[in-house]
């Protein structure tokens, strides 16, 4: 946190009481929304430092909220109980402010209109009504231009990871990012909000800051060697290596059975393509990218990165970031699965590690805990990184803050996860939520094996469509939303999903080719300077989302029980309807969900649950239905839940 006598956010507010004593002549809507969750959606005018100023006092007035304390050693234990608020500052808080069409940078009155920690002290107070805890913050850091696929580059294409994104800065208030950020994390604190920054750790951006410093923490190719183009299998372009269905055999068998001591080295064509690393002096910016010039006259280029594994993956390339060197061996100067994934044992040894650029990257975390405060961290890719990297970060942050918390991107919650010292992960739930079989095999698994960590439950990431563009739209909303709130899972809600928001943040898991052509990369909030439709009426979500949360809240300590004891999946003699029953150890409190699963149609259905009661009320509608024999027989409507406590 700041050295001065004035903490960050006293100093936000001494800047603003100033500026909102001077006269603000000019024209400045906010969604009503911004202001608190009970306040009309429609956009509303404003005086911003008076209102930045007010938010800032009617934090300060609330009492200082406490830690909720776990009675769990195990360290960042708190982030079992989260409530999640996925915020992605700068499309979150961007706004046409003026009304002139265009998101101005700064706009005419010299105001930023993409999103800024300062505009999201306004959602603070939104968030805390909306029952959250915690807000996750994808990547906040400087962000690189070379490649990009849009005009601000993907917050994921890393220029500096030590220096915030100016963008996401208030030009007229002359603070500088940093100070904003640390009076965001101040006044989030205050209202009993931690904050989890996403960090990613194993690629820079192409034209990032470090290049020409350490030019040997990068890989090189000619040039002018060509990319290949997305389905293109021109070995004598760059790209990804190109394997046999033989050799692509070959390399899974070995990963598989954890066999790195022999994996399939790339085409010779492939691994020509790389230059040794110029020394700094050789290097020099040019029209925007990085070229190195060799003794020989040869001239190199940094080339961009692709989908690791598998190695067959369909993905185009990721042109507008590169993977870091992270280890010096001559015999694996190239980019392939086996030296930025799997690492073949020859060169993942001691004494190939680049161990500045190791130092480098954990030291990281513990910058922003020191200069920001921040209590969390998701790692982007953290299954990728080496495996004695990856705790030396866990480690370091640690040292600094036992309580402080690490999220696993992951589709799978796993024990080597615990073993890492994770303490939530990603999951599947969004991915396979509005596919039957999929969604039938991971509830069963859950009643089966469970999971040795939470999940996230949510409908949707910034990685899939939107929950409302799935058949049934608002019905499949809800039907997720409370799905998500009976899982042994941290309820988790995207920003956008309570208001209806169609346009995804990014194209990146899940999307049909129709989807894809739909929603160019440069449309999409990832890469361009989008706001999102926060004044959108046309959705009953986020009150049903404060139902839902209210609902899990009653019976919080059961619900975020992730052991396998607590957990039932029921099926019934309708395919369409299924249900989720928890209850704790000695089944005096016994929760049901019963879903039907159908956006098209009611069903009907008579299942047996294990209750005494004559009536069982539904907690989202208050509709009784009577119980005979311990069966109720239902009729739900299409894509209806019914929450019954037993």
């Amino acid at each position: 946190m700041s050295s001065s006598s004035a903490s960050p956010l006293q100093t936000l507010r001494a800047r603003l009481a100033i500026k909102a004593d001077e006269t603000f002549a000019h024209k400045y809507l906010v969604p009503g929304r911004w202001l608190s969750t009970q306040n009309a959606p429609a956009a509303v005018a404003i005086n911003p430092y008076q209102v930045w100023l007010n938010t800032i006092d009617w934090i300060l007035k609330q009492p200082v909220t406490e830690w909720v304390q776990s009675a769990e050693a195990t360290p960042g234990s708190w982030s079992r109980h989260a409530v999640v608020y996925n915020l992605f500052v700068r499309s979150a808080t961007a706004f046409d402010h003026d009304g002139d069409g265009v998101l101005g940078r700064p706009n005419n009155a010299g105001m930023n209109e993409v999103g800024t920690f300062v505009k999201s002290l306004m959602l603070l107070r939104y968030i805390k009504q909306l029952g959250c805890n915690t807000i996750h913050l994808l990547p906040i850091t400087a962000v690189g231009q070379d490649g990009s696929k849009g005009d601000m580059g993907s917050p994921y294409a890393i220029r500096n990871p030590y220096r915030l994104d100016e963008n996401l800065a208030e030009p007229g208030l002359d603070l500088g990012v940093e100070t904003e950020f640390a009076a965001f994390v101040e006044a989030a604190h205050h209202l009993g909000l931690r904050v989890v920054v996403e960090f990613v750790f194993r690629t820079s951006s192409k034209d990032g800051d470090w290049v020409q410093e350490h030019p040997d923490w990068f890989y090189w190719i000619d040039a002018d060697l060509l990319d290949r183009e997305p389905g293109e299998q021109d070995p004598s372009r760059y790209g990804m290596p190109i394997f046999s269905e033989t050799e692509i055999t070959a390399i899974e068998t070995a990963v598989n059975r954890q066999q790195f001591d022999h994996l399939m080295p790339p085409d010779i064509m492939h691994r020509r393509m790389f230059l040794p690393p110029p020394a700094p002096e050789q290097v020099q910016m040019e029209d925007g990218r990085w070229i190195a010039h060799y003794a020989n006259g040869r001239r190199g280029r940094i080339p961009g990165a692709f989908a690791d594994w598998p190695v067959d993956d369909p993905q185009p390339p990721w042109g507008d970031v590169t993977f870091l060197r992270l280890y010096d061996h001559p015999h694996y100067n190239y980019i392939a699965y086996n030296t930025i994934r799997m690492y073949s044992s020859e060169l993942a040894q001691p004494e190939n590690v680049v161990k500045p650029l190791w130092e480098r990257i954990v030291n990281i975390i513990p910058h922003y805990q020191r200069q920001f405060g921040i209590d969390g961290a998701m790692i982007d890719m953290g299954h990728a990184l080496p495996p004695t990297l990856k705790q030396a970060i866990v480690t370091a942050a640690r040292d600094n803050d036992p309580a402080f918390a690490f999220w696993d991107e992951n589709f799978q919650a796993t024990e080597q996860g615990v073993a890492e010292g994770y303490n939530a992960v990603i999951g599947s739930l969004p991915f396979v939520l509005a596919y039957p079989p999929e969604l039938e095999a991971f509830l069963v698994h859950l009643a089966r094996t469970g999971n040795p960590l939470p999940i996230f439950g949510t409908t949707e990431s910034h990685n899939t469509p939107r929950a409302i563009s799935k058949p049934g739209g608002e019905r499949f909303v809800k039907y997720g939303m409370a799905v998500a709130a009976i899982l042994p899972a941290l309820p988790f809600l995207h920003c956008g999903v309570e208001f209806g928001e169609t346009r995804p943040v990014n194209t990146g898991l899940r999307f049909t080719p129709e989807e894809m052509a739909q929603y160019p990369s440069h449309t999409l909030p990832l890469f361009s300077a989008i706001a999102y439709d926060w004044t959108n009426d046309t959705t009953q979500l986020l009150a049903w989302w404060q139902q839902a949360l209210a609902l899990r809240q009653k019976h919080a300590p059961l619900l975020s029980d992730i052991r396998k004891d607590t957990f039932i999946y029921t099926y019934s003699d309708n395919p369409a309807i299924w249900g989720i029953i928890r209850h704790n150890d000695d089944w005096s409190i016994k929760i049901a969900l019963l879903v039907n699963s159908d956006m098209d149609k009611p069903q009907g259905v008579t299942v047996g649950l294990p209750t005494g009661r004559e009536k069982l009320m539904d907690h989202f509608t208050d509709t009784f239905y009577d119980v005979s024999g311990n069966e109720i027989s239902l009729t739900l409507a299409p894509g209806q839940v019914v929450w019954l406590e037993l």
